[in-house]
């Protein structure tokens, strides 16, 4: 491929991350029934660290985005689109008949005090309390490791090990989330590998 296809392909999943943003917050204002809590005793053992929202949103992106330069032709780059549209359809319909929300009392730990802290903020001033089972973010972390092993092998699987603590750390999750956002990515990109 060239690199005007891959600049094409990179503008084309920059305007499909958008769109699914747009798909995600209107499930957190049209679910099914009343969300719901899912927290655990260990829940309680997993620290607020705050410096991990660095992670949780900085790493996810170039990493989705590197799986783009990957591909070595259109109809590649379509299928891999597919994958992730795919996910997102499972994943909607677990947000959308299955709410469940974080507790407010995790939001509350957030003083605003470091710059951790107050990008933390901004994230969730968009990303609200609800949309928690499973975790989207370890859900596409791990579509992604599984599109990326080829390449890279057990490190691409470092990817969701780390946004799956960052989900925790930032206590954007529960801790029954990041198992079941992992085992929906690998689901998802099984049946994408059923019908490829």
């Amino acid at each position: 491929m060239t690199a005007a296809d891959h600049l094409i392909h990179l503008t084309l999943s920059g305007f499909l991350i958008l769109g699914v943003y747009q798909v995600y917050f209107w499930c957190q204002r049209n679910y099914v029934s009343q969300p719901r809590e899912l927290k655990l005793p260990l829940d309680d053992w997993i620290p607020y660290w705050p410096v991990w929202v660095w992670i949780y949103s900085f790493l996810y992106y170039p990493a989705i985005l590197y799986t783009e330069m990957t591909v070595g032709s259109a109809s590649q780059f379509t299928r891999l689109v597919m994958s992730y549209v795919l996910l997102l359809a499972l994943q909607m319909t677990f947000f959308l008949i299955i709410p469940v929300e974080t507790p407010v009392a995790w939001r509350a730990r957030n003083f605003r005090r470091t710059l951790s802290e107050r990008f933390l903020t901004l994230v969730q001033r968009f990303d609200a309390r609800a949309n928690s089972f499973p975790s989207m973010h370890t859900s596409v972390a791990m579509l992604t490791a599984m599109h990326l092993s080829p390449r890279l092998g057990v490190w691409a699987f470092v990817f969701p090990v780390l946004i799956g603590l960052s989900c925790l750390f930032t206590k954007q999750h529960y801790v029954i989330d990041i198992p079941a956002g992992a085992a929906l990515g690998w689901v998802a990109f099984h049946m994408y590998r059923a019908v490829a």
